[in-house]
C-alpha cells in the first residue's frame, strides 16, 4: 500500500544536500504532496504495516519524518490518505525504511 502526505515543514539541510545519490532531497518543498510506498522489508510481517505510516492518524495530526542518508534532512507532514493500490507518480515518490 501507499500513503499520501502533505509536507508541512522541512529543515534547510535538505536543500543543501548535493551528494549524487541524495540530490532528490533538494526537490522537497513545503506544501507538496508526496507518496510513500510500504514494501518489504520495511513492512512488519505480523501487522503488515510500515512504522510511521500514520495508520491511526487523522488528517490534522502532524507526523515527523527523516530522510535516510541525511539525518539532518527532516520535517513534518500530514496524512492525506492511504491507497491500497499504489499509483504514486515518478516524482515525489518514496518508500518507508
Amino acid at each position: 500500500y501507499c500513503v499520501e502526505f502533505k509536507t508541512e515543514s522541512l529543515s534547510h539541510h535538505c536543500a543543501l544536500e548535493n551528494r549524487p545519490y541524495a540530490r532528490w532531497m533538494q526537490y522537497l518543498r513545503e506544501g507538496h504532496t508526496v507518496c510513500v510506498a510500504c514494501q518489504p522489508p520495511a513492512m512488519n510481517t505480523d501487522t503488515r504495516r510500515c512504522s510511521g505510516d500514520g495508520h491511526n492518524a487523522d488528517g490534522g495530526k502532524i507526523l515527523h519524518w527523516e530522510a535516510v542518508g541525511n539525518s539532518q534532512c527532516k520535517g513534518t507532514w500530514k496524512k492525506i490518505q492511504q491507497l491500497e493500490h499504489c499509483s504514486c507518480p515518478l516524482v515525489h515518490s518514496f518508500i518507508f525504511t
